[in-house]
């Protein structure tokens, strides 16, 4: 094969892992391996799936005893202690399109930032002097510095975030803004702020999706232009997603001169291709996506298909089927230490995680009696399974913590 022959074998089978249907089959794949004993690091034991299911429709009930869930996304953390902050800052903007780029903007940054706290970080909301920790943290925060003008490069016009200003961003600040210290440890800290300057280059790099001058906010330009009938799909969106945040992502997996972003490798994934031994999950990506449909709609543009993206591959979800017995691992003693994102035993952890929430989706519909689309997944996870998560880490341990620990680098989680 010839060395051109070879580069576009490679970018097709890199293209073919950046979408939501790539990580749904593959780690469908890994659940089937763990169905026939053959994962090495978990038992899988899917006679725990009903109990699970109606411990997460109890969860629903009692946070949403009338069943009206919003999406899982970002804007739930910007609501924490039932604040309704950003509607606050709503009558300094301008029309619904400026509203809903300065609200990507703030979802696009917020996201990059929450990518697990740890578990002595604390966050003290200058407002009200009311502390939050992790995620809910970590978006109080972030808000608190797009609102002061710092991600800005217009003075006059502070609430917005454009490359340049991203660029000029520096520890201290970040720091300060995050308010962390040696008694108030974050971590991966440098990590998130070299996301940052990272998300600068590519939206200068990449003007069809960030516009000129370059902001995340540009986005909504970009999906209303795709849009069909006033609609646009949830794969659409990631695709964006993944387009112009894939430069951004710390050197793991490249092909074919493609960065893969939250892909990893397993021995389980067989393919008679480049992408062999490959499996992606895109987390943060898809989170990302999630927290974009209300800016979107709020500015009109429907999305659809919201089932094409998959559940989340992280602590919550992930904790939720340890803590609740759907699978167990081989060797307890990997409970008590703390685990690289690639490593294969996070990688099944992860991908079992994404595969098992498709698996409960419709018994937990059941429990409820409802259908899918009164639940869909993304109202599921906010729902449901996250909370649930948290709700059962907080039942089984003191400190809440999940029951695997991953050293973080601020940039997967």
């Amino acid at each position: 094969m010839s060395k051109a022959a070879r580069s576009t074998t490679d970018r097709d089978a890199a293209a073919s892992l950046l979408n939501a249907g790539a990580v749904r089959e593959r780690c469908t794949e890994l659940l089937a391996l763990a169905e026939g004993d053959g994962l090495r690091h978990f038992l899988l034991h899917p006679e725990r799936l009903v109990p699970t299911a109606d411990y997460v429709a109890g969860v629903i009930r009692d946070n949403y005893p009338d069943l009206r869930i919003p999406p899982h996304s970002r804007w739930r953390h910007f609501e924490a202690g039932g604040v309704d902050r950003w509607g606050r800052l709503v009558d300094r903007l301008g029309d619904s399109g400026e509203r809903a780029r300065a609200r990507i903007d703030l979802a696009v940054v917020s996201v990059l930032l929450d990518a697990g706290a740890g578990p002595r970080w604390r966050y003290r909301e200058a407002a009200t002097s009311t502390i939050h920790v992790r995620s809910e943290g970590l978006a109080v925060a972030s808000l608190a510095l797009f609102t002061s003008g710092a991600l800005s490069a217009r003075p006059g016009e502070p609430l917005r975030v454009d490359a340049p200003a991203l660029a000029a961003l520096d520890a201290e600040i970040l720091a300060a803004a995050l308010q962390v210290g040696p008694d108030n440890p974050l971590d991966g800290l440098d990590g998130r702020l070299a996301l940052l300057h990272a998300l600068a280059a590519a939206l200068a790099a990449q003007p069809a999706l960030f516009g000129d001058p370059p902001r995340p906010g540009h986005l909504f330009d970009y999906l209303m232009a795709q849009n069909r009938d006033g609609a646009v799909r949830a794969e659409t969106v990631l695709g964006a997603v993944l387009a112009g945040l894939g430069p951004i992502w710390p050197g793991r997996v490249t092909l074919g001169g493609l960065s893969l972003g939250d892909c990893w490798r397993h021995p389980g994934i067989r393919r008679a291709d480049p992408s062999d031994g490959l499996i992606p999950f895109h987390k943060l990506s898809q989170w990302l996506s999630y927290s974009l449909i209300e800016p979107l709609e709020e500015a009109g543009l429907r999305v659809t298909e919201l089932d094409g993206l998959t559940g989340l591959a992280e602590y919550r979800n992930g904790g939720l089927l340890i803590d609740l017995g759907v699978i167990e691992a081989r060797d307890p003693a990997v409970l008590t230490l703390a685990h690289s994102p690639d490593t294969e035993l996070v990688v099944e952890w992860r991908a079992l995680t994404v595969a098992l929430l498709d698996r409960l989706a419709p018994l937990v519909r059941k429990a409820l009696g409802v259908g899918a689309a009164q639940l869909p997944l993304v109202r599921l996870l906010e729902g449901g399974t996250w909370s649930a998560g948290r709700r059962a880490a907080r039942e089984r341990r003191a400190d809440g913590t999940p029951p695997l620990t991953i050293a973080s680098d601020g940039t997967v989680f």
